[in-house]
């Protein structure tokens, strides 16, 4: 408590010392204290109340002149405002009825651990969360995340949280827009805005459509009207009579009415574009690649300290690195059956996590991993043991401290035992009371092989030839590389190693792991209650090959990248890639709901209609270089897969060519006369393009 209280007394000292908050003119309108501490504090009781209480009062006492909320704390004191995260909160109800409704965290993805698959959620269920949350009464949304990122050095929790925190997020891990998620909800938000003099002046009143359906409805104290029509069946659409006028609801959808006539948006309808994003590789090499092997073969005398027990692997490392030694020995009479007859004994480790390498006499064993859901791993092997003295070493390894629970002092990381060994002519031999050696870290670590310093050192890397150091445990590997020209994102492809960590001009990029994802990743709909195993991707690949690399730490020339690999890999095939927009897709249905078809100032009725558009654009520093599909009329498939319908427009190539080749942006009508006649009467005709994105100049490639 006290600790906390003098960060938190830090921070708000540095927001008050800029004039950061509403109070001083600012933007800052909403602090938080704690985070989601309501499941944990059951857990301490009175205890638990007590603390909530004192934390209250401690962030009130500092005088913000904003308010202060706790999300997921039903029992917030006041003036505390309780909030709700989640990804869904229009059930949620404040503690007091003069309180807001906040939804503090609207998840618009999920987390990835490493050994499982990515998670995808569509942007339709999320413009359906946030507009039924609106029209239950929400007042504020706040998106998490809004922009994902990286978990650089070895900031990862979990622990197996992954070095990508992506989240699937409207703007990506490497600061690019990800459509259509970013500009459906920018999409959403305009519509909202639109229905304010109704949304702020009174609760809703609402009506039925349907045994699914229903109108919310809110009226302003000068007579304006602005409804949200609501369809919550899962599986069909429905035709609903509102205000006189039928509406098409499309399942799982709310379609939002800024003057109760005319609809201007629905959640299930994108009419924005989608962009391809691919990694695409650098005009960068690697280049003198050297290698440093940790000295597996030396004696105990460097270890910190020895102990007749086995000791939790947090408790002595501080944290101050990922990795603990615990080493033994063990004494073999030259008259032990196995040596003869081949019968190796078997050796038990039982371990709280998170991984494992066990080295007999300087020679790695065998290797275990533990998962987020299941810390514990045991390893249970035969090994084989030499006459006279043996050395187990086991080295563990941390995978990112717990970030979630109550009692962390009772968690367990490391070797905790029992160890045994099993398969002496005298039975077992029980070696968790043996004498232990413990080593904090590696060597590497403690010599600061990863500094840009280039004064001569301890380290004997060894250059030339790396045929015969790959596939060896526990080595360095370094090499230096030219920043690639261009201003694309730039990531590192590691899916030639094995498992460890990774640093850049004596930064550290993180732990990168080749762990291939299981999980089902048959189908995802946006329709239903969202959970993240509904929409998995990237099953049967490794769950994170690209490691994010910023520019700002890079110079122009002879950049250092060092690794350090715990299992073997060939770390010729690292490359250096750009993230880059390959193409931008459109696909939108004439009569798309627009919102430039309802103005305030036209309250009540559409003067003029205003044919929807196609919007393309590339990122900047890339133009529009060609056309790969364009078709208006009933085209069929999706972005990267569009192929032609029944029905199409012979001028749709030309058309969209002429408009949008050589321009970083586009804008097309979905019109009839725009593309010389109407191609099939009486149906409902769409336009779907993809146009490809290219550098503006040929040197950027």
């Amino acid at each position: 408590m006290w600790a906390m209280k003098r960060f938190t007394e830090k921070i708000v000292k540095l927001m008050k010392s800029e004039n950061l908050y509403e109070s001083q003119g600012g933007p800052i309108i909403l602090s938080q204290i704690e985070n989601e501490y309501g499941s944990l504090d059951t857990r301490y009781g009175a205890f638990g109340h007590n603390y909530i209480t004192w934390a209250a009062e401690m962030a009130v006492g500092l005088r913000t002149g904003v308010p202060w909320t706790m999300c997921k704390q039903d029992d917030a004191p006041d003036p505390i405002i309780n909030t709700c995260n989640g990804f869904y909160c229009d059930a949620f109800t404040p503690n007091k009825p003069y309180k807001p409704k906040i939804w503090t965290e609207a998840w618009t993805g999920w987390f990835t651990e490493f050994g499982g698959p990515s998670y995808r959620r569509p942007v339709q269920d999320i413009a359906f969360a946030v507009a039924r949350f609106i029209q239950k009464g929400g007042s504020f949304v706040n998106y998490y995340m809004y922009h994902g990122g990286t978990n650089f050095g070895r900031t990862a929790g979990g622990p197996f949280v992954t070095t990508s925190y992506d989240y699937d997020a409207p703007i990506d891990e490497y600061g690019l827009i990800r459509q259509p998620k970013y500009g459906h909800l920018a999409e959403l938000h305009k519509a909202i805005k639109q229905c304010e003099p109704g949304l702020v002046a009174s609760d809703p009143i609402i009506v039925s459509l349907g045994p699914r359906q229903q109108a919310h409805v809110f009226y302003s104290k000068l007579g304006h009207c602005s409804a949200f029509l609501s369809n919550y069946d899962t599986n069909n659409g429905s035709r609903v009579m509102f205000n006189q006028r039928h509406h098409n609801l499309p399942a799982w959808s709310i379609s939002i009415l800024p003057d109760c006539l005319n609809m201007v948006f629905n959640t299930a309808k994108i009419g924005v574009q989608s962009t391809r994003l691919t990694m695409l590789r650098a005009n960068s090499q690697m280049f003198s690649w050297e290698t440093f092997s940790e000295d597996l073969t030396t004696s105990d005398v460097d270890s910190a300290f020895t102990s007749f027990s086995l000791l939790d692997q947090v408790n002595v490392t501080r944290d101050s690195s990922d990795y603990l030694w615990y080493t033994t020995t063990i004494d073999v009479a030259p008259t032990e059956s196995f040596l003869y007859n081949g019968e190796h004994p078997r050796l038990l480790v039982e371990s709280s996590g998170h991984a494992l390498h066990v080295f007999i006499n300087g020679k790695l064993c065998g290797s275990i991993f533990g998962t987020r859901e299941d810390r514990r791993i045991s390893y249970r092997e035969k090994i084989r043991l030499l006459s006279g003295r043996n050395k187990i070493a086991l080295l563990s390894v941390a995978m990112g401290l717990s970030n979630i629970g109550g009692h962390y002092e009772s968690w367990e990381t490391g070797v905790l035992g029992p160890v045994v060994l099993y398969g002496l002519d005298h039975g077992k031999l029980d070696l968790t009371h043996t004498k232990w050696s413990y080593r904090i870290g590696l060597k590497g670590e403690a010599m600061n092989v990863v500094s840009t310093n280039r004064m001569p050192s301890s380290v004997e890397w060894v250059q030339g030839s790396l045929i015969t150091q790959n596939n060896q445990p526990l080595t360095w590997h370094k090499a230096y590389f030219n920043e690639p020209d261009g201003e694309e994102p730039l990531a590192l492809d590691m899916s030639s190693m094995g498992k460890g960590q990774v640093w850049v001009n004596g930064q550290s990029i993180g732990r990168y792991w080749t762990a291939y994802a299981t999980g089902n990743c048959q189908q995802c709909h946006y329709t239903g209650s969202y959970r993240p195993f509904k929409c998995q991707v990237g099953c049967g690949r490794p769950t994170q090959r690209w490691y994010h690399v910023p520019r700002s730490w890079l110079k122009p020339t002879g950049n250092l990248l060092v690794l350090f690999e715990e299992l073997g890999g060939d770390p010729t095939g690292i490359l250096l890639a750009k993230r880059s927009m390959t193409s931008v897709c459109a696909d939108v249905v004439e009569y798309h709901p627009n919102i430039k078809n309802w103005r305030n100032e036209t309250y009540g009725q559409t003067q003029v209609f205003h044919s929807p558009r196609i919007h393309l654009q590339c990122s900047p520093g890339l133009l529009i270089s060609s056309i790969k599909f364009a078709s208006f009329g009933t085209p069929v498939g999706s972005c990267g897969s569009f192929q032609q319908g029944t029905c199409h427009a012979p001028t749709s190539y030309d058309v969209i060519s002429k408009r949008c080749i050589g321009e970083d942006r586009c804008a097309v009508a979905i019109s009839n006369t725009n593309f010389g006649q109407d191609p099939c009467p009486n149906t409902l005709k769409r336009l779907s393009v993809e146009a490809v994105c290219t550098p503006t100049s040929t040197g950027q490639g």
